[in-house]
């Protein structure tokens, strides 16, 4: 007697957020597991997941919104995923194992994963409400922002950092006046250094960007649109549009009201598991060993890590070395470890200030822990590969600031 055999049935995979985490562990599962998961994609925005990166390019008139889907509409059908755009998860639900999203409709699911971003912070200033005044974070935002740009109107952008400077860039590529509002001493203090910054700052404004370091704002103005911005030291700067840009906060409402364990973010394992069996977070919501990643690589590991999990075998994130660069056409911008400095910290440094040209590089028991490249990023893939690597650069010391070239020859 022959029996058939049935096929096993498949877990179902529940993902909420379809943002670059999300849509990178879909991958990563179809990948390795293909047979093994139903998979469901709740998104919030009304489109497919987008490279969220090029938003800038976008801004600035180099790409159109359309470019930047990481998927056409039909790629999900085609491998099986089941996709829902415009849903919003308003309830978890774990010991049901379900999500209820807030026009009523309920999902189940075997493994729950949580990539639901971060949110841009809005701080608590007066007129900070009024229409005109935008963040810097999805499409709808810069469609916001193109509405409103033009020729002789003038913007404000509060915050100095990669995001700030993007922004400020595509609205002068507009034709808009912008004026930068940063509180720190100096640009982009978490990945410069006071010497790249300054340099930063001089091709910026050659680009006509205007730039207020130490700039704190008191109150934005205007009663039925934003007119303007007053800083603390009464200095008022007409606005035709305010672009808040002062960073981010990681999504955990759902997650805190469901019992889950929250610090900054959704506290997680090794394994990207939560507090609660069967349910995962990755990308921007994430917290693992106490640090939330912003930047696109360290998601992707979380993603390729994560998905190595579902799929049965062991999977761990370990967390390597990030850089940054400055996507503003023209300026060359490279930031990479630790730069900060420290005991036991020396730096190497070649200046050249009539090309433009700086290097900082940090050494650490003779092993490449930081980088920052400003005017010339050429030799930034090299000095990445190195601090990755900890590998032993007391050999190549002599010529190490001057890149691969030299260090091969010595």
């Amino acid at each position: 007697m022959h029996h058939l055999s049935t096929p096993p049935s498949r877990e179902r995979l529940l993902v909420i957020g379809n943002g670059m985490a999300g849509i990178r562990l879909v991958e990563e599962v179809l990948e390795r597991a293909p047979d093994r998961f139903d998979i469901t994609i709740l998104g919030a925005e009304p489109r497919p997941a987008y490279n969220r990166i090029l938003l800038s390019p976008v801004l600035a008139g180099e790409r159109v919104a359309d470019d930047i889907l990481i998927h056409e509409p039909g790629w999900y059908a085609r491998h099986g995923v089941t996709l829902h755009t415009g849903v919003t998860v308003q309830a978890l639900q774990p010991e049901a194992r379900r999500v209820v999203a807030t026009d009523g409709r309920a999902f189940t699911y075997d493994r729950l994963v949580l990539a639901t971003g971060s949110d841009p912070v809005v701080p608590p200033l007066p007129g900070v409400r009024l229409p005109g005044v935008v963040r810097f974070r999805d499409v709808e935002d810069v469609t916001s922002m193109l509405a409103q740009a033009g020729a002789g109107r003038r913007a404000v952008v509060i915050g100095g950092g990669l995001l700030g400077l993007e922004a400020a860039y595509g609205l002068v590529r507009r034709g808009m006046a912008v004026t930068v509002l940063h509180l720190m001493p100096h640009l982009m203090e978490r990945q410069l250094d006071a010497e790249a910054a300054g340099l930063l700052r001089g091709a910026l404004e050659a680009r006509g960007i205007a730039i207020l370091t130490g700039a704190a704002t008191q109150e934005i103005t205007g009663t039925d649109h934003v007119t303007g911005v007053r800083l603390v030291d009464g200095q008022t700067l007409p606005a035709d549009l305010v672009v808040l840009a002062i960073g981010v906060r990681p999504r955990v409402e759902l997650p805190r009201a469901a019992g889950l364990e929250i610090a900054r973010g959704i506290v997680v394992d090794d394994a990207l598991c939560t507090s609660r069996p069967g349910i995962y977070a990755l990308g921007e919501c994430a917290e693992h060993r106490g640090i939330c990643h912003g930047l696109v690589a360290p998601l992707y590991e979380m993603a390729r890590a994560l998905a190595t999990h579902l799929a049965g075998e062991a999977g761990h994130y370990v967390p390597s070395p990030t850089a940054t660069r400055l996507k503003v056409t023209g300026i060359d911008l490279f930031s990479a470890g630790d730069f900060a400095g420290g005991p036991g910290s020396e730096d190497i440094v070649l200046r050249d200030p009539r090309m433009g040209h700086y290097a900082r590089l940090v050494v650490r028991d003779d092993r490449l822990v930081g980088a920052v490249l400003c005017g010339d990023t050429t030799d930034a893939g090299f000095f990445f590969d190195l601090i990755q690597s900890g590998r032993d650069i007391d050999p190549i010391r002599d010529t190490l600031i001057f890149g691969p070239a030299l260090c091969a020859a010595a």
